[in-house]
């Protein structure tokens, strides 16, 4: 489990840093084409690439909270998820993650965060009407894992970078 953690680590500094070195090569690109090579134009890229990726590593875990139309709660709003993801972190020895509700009939979930002390978990209203307790928990175990393994943060990593060089692929068209 360790190795996987550590894995997990290793691998989303890899990809935020190809991510800096491939924006940088086109920002070199581009400065050699429109300034000539003075630098400028790669060195402006390159600290927005920097500053792009430091932004994405600390508030992806909101980002997606905010995109899913999640809002938190606490133990008086729902005390049934609440109480079981609070056992499970119980259980689990991790630290309580922030809880959140998405107005959505679709039965899903997800879990968010860089790490387990700024992690999140998310379940629909649909999924909660659907299951019971014991389902509920089962689902609530599956994300905390992927906050445990450190999943949650390469894959909003990925998926914000990847979002980003989508966005770079069409402005250049």
């Amino acid at each position: 489990m360790y190795r996987a953690i550590a894995a997990n680590k290793r691998n989303t500094w890899i990809i935020m840093v190809f991510f800096i070195i491939l924006i940088g090569a086109l920002g070199y690109a581009a400065d050699l084409y429109l300034s000539g090579g003075t630098g400028v134009v790669f060195f402006a890229v390159l600290i927005g690439a920097t500053i792009y990726v430091a932004i994405q590593y600390y508030s992806s875990g909101s980002q997606a909270l905010s995109m899913a139309g999640a809002h938190q709660i606490d133990k008086a709003d729902n005390p049934r998820l609440y109480r079981i993801v609070e056992n499970l972190a119980i259980t689990t020895g991790m630290p309580m993650p922030k809880v959140y509700i998405i107005d959505s009939d679709q039965p899903n979930a997800f879990a968010t965060g860089r790490n387990p002390e700024n992690a999140a978990v998310a379940a629909t209203r649909g999924l909660l009407r659907i299951l019971d307790n014991e389902e509920i928990a089962g689902v609530m175990a599956h994300e905390l894992a992927h906050v445990k393994n450190r999943d949650t943060l390469i894959m909003t990593v990925t998926a914000t970078i990847a979002g980003a060089l989508s966005m770079l692929a069409n402005f250049a068209l």
